[in-house]
């Protein structure tokens, strides 16, 4: 892939550091599109060159945030000649070090976020509360929003079935199912569908 459609899913101000980053690596970069499972992916080819995937449909910040991510795999692997667990020290040094180089190329609100992140990067992206509530800001055109944002006795729509809030539990979210009354936890996190008022009538 060229650096020019490259650029067309990066925020400004972002060459600088891949090509420095790229180095004398033969990288094929794949735009793959949505993939609800995996935000991207890095993996070494039989004749030693390097593929990373990202998906297509990510905001450009999050979509270098995630090439990032999967280039510390390729520095961390050829730096420690493989003998590396995938999200190790090594490799969290390695994506420490590059998203503080890198942190000019972020939005002044979403700078903090990453530094904090920085200080121990998580493998998963979901792990990182502060990092999914910026990526996945409610959209007033539609009725998602996460579990915690809702109240106690709110009815909500998850996988097209129906559950109301209990109570909060620690850290989960106790909720019945109304088509057949049992009871199951919830992650703040996890997003849901607000039913608005004249649906509950129904």
């Amino acid at each position: 892939m060229s650096i020019s459609i490259l650029e067309q899913y990066l925020p400004e101000s972002t060459l600088p550091f891949l090509k420095k980053w790229f180095g004398d690596y033969v990288i094929h970069i794949r735009i793959t599109k949505n993939r609800d499972s995996k935000l991207g992916d890095y993996r070494k080819l039989p004749d030693r060159s390097h593929q990373i995937s990202v998906n297509s449909t990510l905001d450009k910040q999050l979509f270098f945030f995630v090439l990032t991510h999967e280039l510390a795999h390729l520095i961390a692997f050829e730096k420690f000649n493989n003998r590396i667990s995938a999200h190790g020290k090594e490799w969290k040094d390695t994506f420490r070090e590059m998203l503080l180089e890198s942190i000019a190329v972020y939005t002044p609100d979403l700078k903090p976020i990453i530094i904090k992140f920085s200080k121990s990067p998580k493998a998963n992206f979901m792990a990182s509360p502060d990092l999914v509530r910026y990526f996945h800001m409610k959209d007033p055109e539609d009725n998602f929003d996460f579990v915690e944002n809702m109240s106690v006795n709110e009815v909500f729509l998850y996988k097209n079935e129906k559950y109301r809030i209990v109570e909060k539990k620690k850290k989960l979210y106790l909720c019945t199912n109304l088509n057949n009354l049992k009871k199951y936890l919830f992650r703040p996190l996890a997003k849901v569908e607000r039913i608005i008022a004249d649906e509950k009538k129904q």
